[in-house]
């Protein structure tokens, strides 16, 4: 199937909302992480996300220029073409992108959007998110506004961060304390400047204690039914029930009982990075130790050719990436759930 049409995108959230499931959210770094998110949510039956962060950006670009924009039309464009491969529907998202990336990144990527619209073609992301988390909250929704109506002329949706998620993404950092809680009335004031959907949709990410990174399931204190209390605050003010599309950050080392309760309150769409990192790293380095004299000319010698083959690794680490994405759809419920 090709990337997901605005309209298909739409309809997945639906769908995800209404069936209590989401959609794992898979960062991705090159071609080769691609197609292991790809892989993984086809054998799941599953549809998906994958995205694309500033920093995963101006890696794609190249290190000589380091180019975010054009590292991530580029992929995006591979995409549009390998995707038709792979049966089920896939949206093209951005990762955070903080204040001082904007007109390097999420800008341009809705212009170059704004314009295939125009021209009567679909856009090249589905989604983009405006972190604003480390601006205070008027500044953030203000910034939100402009963007929302960008996003709208392109169909494209919009993804916000009102309130801080802890630990470290690209190099915007915040600290692990109390203020990693969304309040109702954080929900309420953002409701106000963006509104409920009629002037363009978007995507939530409340936080309710979550951290990027590394951490053991218990090292974090995570309130998911936070959730359920935001969507009841906003819905008590405008009479709309279950007003929020709401996002998981920070889910790598999750319970599967937070999770659980996340996805009864509301969340569609749980990003993940930091879990299939390890896992498309992880048979790259039982590669290497098993064939330490081959990888490596030691001693004069010229090695083994098949071993240092890219490919030979390469085929491992997305298969191990794909596993890791097969999970996250059977954790997030979303397996065998692809439109057809």
């Amino acid at each position: 199937m090709p990337i997901a049409t605005p309209e298909i995108y739409n309809e997945m959230l639906d769908r995800a909302k209404a069936g209590k499931f989401a959609y794992p959210a898979i960062n991705v770094t090159s071609t080769q992480t691609l197609h292991a998110a790809l892989r993984g949510f086809a054998e799941a039956e599953s549809d998906g996300i994958v995205q694309i962060s500033t920093g995963g950006a101006e890696f794609l670009g190249g290190q000589y220029k380091k180019d975010m924009v054009t590292g991530s039309v580029a992929l995006a464009e591979f995409a549009h073409v390998v995707a038709e491969k792979y049966p089920v529907n896939i949206a093209l998202h951005t990762d955070h992108c903080p204040k001082d990336k904007l007109d390097g990144y999420v800008r341009p990527l809705l212009a170059i959007s704004q314009e295939r619209v125009a021209a009567g073609r679909n856009p090249l992301f589905q989604s983009h998110m405006w972190d604003g988390s480390a601006e205070t909250l008027d500044h953030n929704l203000a910034i939100a506004q402009e963007l929302l109506a960008e996003a709208a002329k392109a169909k494209i949706i919009l993804e916000v961060e009102i309130t801080p998620t802890g630990g470290e993404e690209d190099g915007v950092t915040h600290e692990i304390n109390d203020k990693l809680y969304t309040t109702v009335e954080d929900a309420i004031r953002t409701a106000e400047a963006l509104g409920l959907g009629e002037k363009g949709r978007y995507l939530l990410a409340a936080s309710f204690g979550n951290v990027h990174g590394v951490y053991k399931p218990g090292n974090v204190v995570l309130r998911p039914e936070l959730l359920k209390e935001l969507a009841e605050g906003v819905a008590a003010k405008f009479g709309k029930q279950d007003p929020f599309n709401f996002v998981f950050h920070g889910g790598s080392g999750s319970s599967k009982e937070e999770i659980a309760t996340a996805l009864e309150n509301g969340v569609v769409k749980m990003n993940i990075d930091t879990d299939t990192q390890y896992a498309f790293t992880r048979p790259v380095a039982d590669h290497m130790f098993r064939n330490y004299d081959g990888v490596l000319k030691i001693d004069g010698e010229v090695g083994d050719k098949k071993t240092y083959d890219p490919r030979s690794w390469g085929k491992l680490a997305e298969g191990g990436m794909a596993a890791r994405v097969l999970e996250a759809c059977q954790d997030l419920r979303s397996a065998g759930t692809r439109l057809k």
